[in-house]
């Protein structure tokens, strides 16, 4: 149906379903006012699951079909496999860093319920803006001019976005364009479901925040499981932004795609 559509009628229910998509995802930024507990990872979990519905919802009314890229038999063995791509990244990455000298761990703090919060409300995050960036972005624009057309458009968008974050720059738009705009629109494609690219999403945050020591995009992530003094020129360590900035993780999430495209014309 997609295809199907005129210019203007495309790009019209194209601004709807975006539209439709922020106001969801900055609804569900209301959970921050719930106190961090179980009560609060359970509505985490719940407005993620929540999001995948109105998602498959708004796919079959608009398009009239089901969500093609949300097989359910596919969901638990994608997401894991995404979120062990996601852990996987960083790894490499601070690795890095961390042979490089600029990175060091000074302490490890105990895991506790905060790190699970985090790790919940890190769902949210990922759900929402998958949807938003390969469920109707990247897809919408495969399905009308192909698949070049698609990942370069929403990994630019994708990364521009977060030139607002805390410490946002034109570089640091450029390097999440290129290291995870590529990334997960390539992961979309090659996989053909949302749940992988759900899966790095999740886990990229998660790790490189609460796992690793890093600033998310800018921001604080909470409590983390290593304690890091980070230190280094900012096209090492990323500065201001965190480890997204930083060259190495560029370089990483670029050879990953390169991969992941390669495996697509393979198919």
């Amino acid at each position: 149906m997609i295809k199907e559509l005129s210019f203007w009628k495309w790009l019209g229910l194209l601004a709807l379903a975006l539209l439709l998509s922020m106001l969801l995802y900055g609804f569900a930024g209301m959970v921050e006012f719930i106190p961090h507990g179980w009560l609060y990872c359970l509505v985490c979990l719940a407005v993620s699951g929540l999001m995948i519905i109105l998602y498959a919802v708004f796919v079959k009314v608009f398009e009239s079909q089901p969500a093609q890229d949300l097989p359910l038999w596919k969901w638990s063995a994608h997401t894991v496999a995404g979120l062990g791509m996601g852990l996987g990244y960083f790894c490499v990455v601070t690795g890095i860093l961390a042979l490089a000298g600029a990175y060091k761990v000074t302490g490890v703090n105990v895991p506790g319920l905060e790190l699970l919060c985090s790790f919940c409300f890190f769902s949210i995050v990922a759900v929402g803006e998958e949807i938003l960036f390969r469920g109707v972005l990247f897809r919408w624009l495969d399905e009308k001019w192909g698949f070049w057309v698609a990942i370069l458009v929403s990994a630019l968008v994708f990364g521009l976005i977060h030139i607002t974050n805390p410490g946002g720059t034109l570089w640091s738009s450029i390097a999440i364009a290129i290291e995870a705009g590529l990334l997960l629109g390539a992961a979309y494609k090659w996989s053909g479901t949302l749940w992988i690219p759900i899966g790095i999403h999740w886990a990229w945050n998660f790790s490189q925040g609460n796992l690793f020591g890093f600033l998310v995009s800018g921001q604080e992530a909470g409590e983390s499981l290593l304690q890091a003094q980070i230190d280094g020129a900012d096209w090492l360590t990323g500065g201001a932004f965190g480890a997204e900035a930083s060259v190495v993780a560029v370089v990483v999430g670029l050879a990953v795609s390169v991969w992941l495209i390669w495996r697509i014309y393979r198919k």
